[in-house]
């Protein structure tokens, strides 16, 4: 029989059809039938259209449906992966701009700090809502892949509360494992160029890595090559090569001070951690600006996503013109669903690295804490290697992480305020920057500012509105940002069209409530 895929939160730009790809990529699960939903009947259609085409060019016998119905899309679903962004980027820009007036200066904010906090304010409940559907309708061993940030928060709800067999998938382990070949590349070769003689390629299937840690805040504790352990000898590289040690020095400073390279991205890792973005005249010394959102700047992956969402609007018939993707097994993406799907359903085995509850698993981390760690998955299911205790400073700075994540996640199923402070006040980058009745005024106009989305704390909403009423305002900063890049028109997109349309489909997750005010 042919396995159901529900995509929950489908009318993302890019993300949903890769996907999609990867899957049908693999011969045996060709005719898959997927159902795509998304709240956003308007950018539900243009991605169906464009997956359409995609399937139709490929010949393949895959079914493709689409619901603004959720329980219509997840009747009968094997799979259910969840793209979705609640609040879309009119709830991003707020989790973004608030804080700056308070001085909190993001690079993305969905994982951690305030907007991360907030975001998992606005998500969770929708995450509730999604398993209780999928424990209703979906097949009984459904499994929920959550690709949704911010990650460990989303997955906390929905394992401790949500009663569905879930899994976080993240690409930061694959991003990493990259840079780490060309590091060890750059140092094997001591100088030589490509195409030289004797010159060395390092590939991915050359270096077994191992990481072990949080979504976003995890460490490469075990890096093998030609059977032997280059963790060591990777500070060198990277203050070496000469791309990272312009776009990662937040990373490598903290390779410096840890010992273990981390994950994720400079701009990611600035906002997770006290000391890079709390001083505004210092930020730009830790970021570049030259390449990447993604690399430090303030606001990046929002300006980004709102660049690329206005660019499809604009572009779109040109994407039907283009010619479609070749679906190929050997060039799918190293997205993990798709190869999870491929192992459970055919039993070769695949090895990556997934979020998933601790329970022991990394000895120093506590056993409620959402992990993410290798694990093996074939026709047996998923299974998660044991693994020895992090290193005590790494293993600090993840404690420190998973101490907001546990209040903020818990406020969010209960809607109760005084959790939700408590962890905006824990958070290391807001505690570094505002003091206690900065933190209470700014949680009071977050919520204000996004009560449509935030139906658990209806009540506290309104005695946030008077609170505010007859307050000193504290967050009385103007500033844009320390590292702020104006988001382009579209006017001036079309300037470098094929800039714009590679930035629209590289946009990352998906989009549930696009328009202001929507909740499910």
């Amino acid at each position: 029989m042919p396995i159901k895929i529900a995509v929950i939160g489908a009318g993302s730009i890019g993300f949903t059809r890769r996907l999609m790809r990867d899957i049908l990529s693999v011969p045996e699960l060709a005719d898959s039938e997927f159902a795509f939903h998304d709240i956003n009947k308007h950018n539900l259609e243009m991605i169906a259209q464009l997956a359409k085409r995609d399937i139709e060019a490929n010949e393949l016998p895959a079914k493709l449906s689409t619901s603004t119905q959720r329980r219509r899309a997840l009747d009968g679903a094997d799979y259910v992966l969840n793209t979705t962004r609640i609040g879309g980027l009119d709830a991003f820009a707020l989790d973004v701009d608030i804080p700056l007036k308070y001085g909190v200066d993001q690079c993305v904010g969905d994982t951690l700090c305030a907007g991360g906090i907030m975001y998992g304010q606005r998500n969770i409940p929708q995450v509730l809502s999604f398993c209780k559907d999928i424990r209703e309708v979906a097949a009984d061993d459904a499994l929920f892949l959550n690709y949704a940030n911010p990650m460990a928060m989303n997955t906390w709800a929905a394992l401790e509360y949500g009663g569905v067999h879930t899994v976080g998938l993240c690409h930061g382990v694959q991003g990493g494992h990259n840079q780490i070949c060309q590091v060890i590349e750059l140092l094997v070769n001591k100088g030589k160029k490509p195409g030289a003689k004797n010159y060395k390629h390092v590939k991915k299937q050359d270096v077994d890595i191992v990481a072990s840690g949080i979504n976003h805040q995890t460490w490469y504790v075990s890096v093998l090559y030609e059977g032997e352990d280059w963790t060591g000898r990777l500070l060198e590289g990277f203050e070496q090569h000469p791309v990272f040690k312009k776009t990662e020095k937040v990373r490598i400073d903290m390779l410096r001070r840890f010992g273990y390279y981390s994950t994720e991205s400079n701009g990611h890792l600035s906002e997770y951690v006290p000391w890079y973005r709390k001083r505004p005249r210092e930020i730009r010394s830790w970021i570049d600006l030259n390449r990447s959102w993604i690399d430090g700047e303030t606001g990046g992956y929002l300006r980004v996503c709102t660049e690329g969402r206005n660019w499809f609007e604009t572009d779109f018939p040109n994407w039907m013109k283009a010619d479609p993707p070749v679906f190929s097994y050997d060039t799918r993406s190293d997205e993990h669903g798709s190869w999870i799907i491929e192992a459970l359903e055919t039993g070769r085995t695949y090895r990556g690295h997934f979020n998933v509850r601790n329970d022991g698993i990394v000895p120093n981390l506590p056993a409620e804490a959402i992990v993410e760690v290798p694990g093996y998955v074939d026709k047996n299911g998923i299974n998660i290697a044991q693994l020895d205790e992090l290193p005590r400073g790494c293993a600090a700075v993840c404690n420190a992480s998973i101490a907001v994540q546990g209040l903020a996640t818990e406020a969010a199923v209960h809607g109760d305020i005084n959790l939700l402070r408590q962890a905006f006040m824990i958070d290391p980058l807001v505690g570094a920057v505002c003091n206690p009745p900065e933190i209470w005024q700014m949680v009071d106009e977050m919520l204000v500012a996004q009560a449509p989305w935030l139906p658990q704390y209806k009540r506290e909403i309104n005695a946030a509105k008077k609170r505010l009423a007859g307050a000193k305002r504290l967050g009385t900063k103007s500033t844009k940002g320390a590292a702020r890049i104006k988001t382009k028109s579209v006017t001036e997109m079309k300037r470098n069209a094929a800039s714009a349309r590679k930035n629209a489909d590289a946009a990352d997750k998906g989009e549930l409530a696009g328009k202001k005010g929507a909740r499910r």
